[in-house]
């Protein structure tokens, strides 16, 4: 799986059940979050990114319907911080991307840190309700708006659209304002989505919905 294989492709290279893999997935990823809490205290960060990476659990939003479970199924969002400097991960919040969600992941952050740090986000507006209870008036912060180019008319796209220009404002404090910036945190989530194949956000079937099959050679 560390290699980007899914469940059911490392179930059938090794013969064990799928079962028991989510098992294993969730024994180590009970022990990470242990030592997460023991050993990420009193750092020393200078400055955090953070951002949120889409995916999804049990199936898509729009397949949603009114028996669902909202909150267990449906989108679900990994809200990461990163030291852009040292590229130390200190807090993960998996949930919804709603305040609730970010007040716990930048509380959970604050609580994690020394000093008083330099904080860059999206412009999720979450985020500034959520810094100012965990932080009050003990934080530079600051959000950057990228704009993309237009997107090319015709079927999908296979890269991403590129950045044409961004718009950065202090939310509170005094955050140098060359470093509000959130392209580190982008990369890391790229790393995650493109290692991890639960977390690949397309699939193959929008791409060739209008694919034919060539007609056989006559026989």
């Amino acid at each position: 799986m560390v290699e980007g294989n899914s469940i059911r492709s490392t179930e059938r290279m090794t013969g064990t059940h799928r079962d028991t893999i989510c098992r294993l997935l969730v024994e180590i990823g009970e022990g990470c979050a242990r030592l997460m809490d023991e050993e990420m205290r009193e750092l020393p960060c200078r400055r955090i990114e953070v951002d949120e990476i889409w995916a999804y659990v049990g199936k898509k939003q729009r397949h949603m319907t009114p028996l669902d479970d909202s909150r267990r199924l449906g989108d679900q969002y990994t809200f990461v911080a990163l030291d852009p400097e040292s590229k130390l991960v200190p807090a993960y919040r998996v949930g919804k991307r709603d305040l609730p969600t970010a007040t716990a992941f930048i509380a959970d952050l604050s609580d994690r840190l020394a000093n008083r740090v330099q904080l860059s986000s999206d412009a999720l507006a979450a985020y500034i309700e959520a810094t100012e209870r965990a932080f009050g008036a003990d934080v530079d912060y600051g959000q950057i708006v990228k704009f993309y180019e237009a997107e090319p008319v015709g079927r999908g796209r296979y890269s991403p659209p590129h950045v044409v220009g961004a718009e950065r404002t202090v939310i509170a404090g005094n955050p140098n304002q060359a470093h509000i910036s959130t392209s580190m945190i982008e990369r890391q989530n790229l790393t995650m989505r493109m290692s991890m194949r639960r977390f690949t956000r397309r699939s193959g079937v929008g791409h060739t919905r209008n694919w034919r099959r060539p007609a056989s050679p006559a026989s």
